[in-house]
């Protein structure tokens, strides 16, 4: 049985690197798809995006998958944690 990592720590690691919350939990295969979605969502809001737009304008399609990816890197660490904590008892 591998060891746990703790959820608040998934949560840091998921917030600065896209999709690597979901890689250290487990997951990577979703880890690696939120990390190229967050990729071609930048790159594509970038390419249609005004230009007298925002940095955070020019690149929202990212931010946004970006910023889904953080609680549910967080929520699969938790889960994982109370489903081992279950089967503990």
């Amino acid at each position: 049985m591998r060891a746990l990592p703790d959820p608040t720590r998934v949560l840091l690691v998921a917030a600065l690197l896209p999709g690597m919350g979901h890689v250290w939990t487990g997951r990577a295969a979703r880890g690696l798809g939120f990390a190229l979605f967050a990729l071609l969502g930048g790159w594509l809001t970038a390419r249609f995006a005004a230009p007298d737009a925002s940095l955070v304008g020019r690149h929202a399609g990212g931010f946004f998958v970006w910023a889904l990816s953080i609680p549910d890197a967080y929520r699969g660490a938790r889960l994982d944690r109370a489903w081992a904590d279950r089967d503990s008892r």
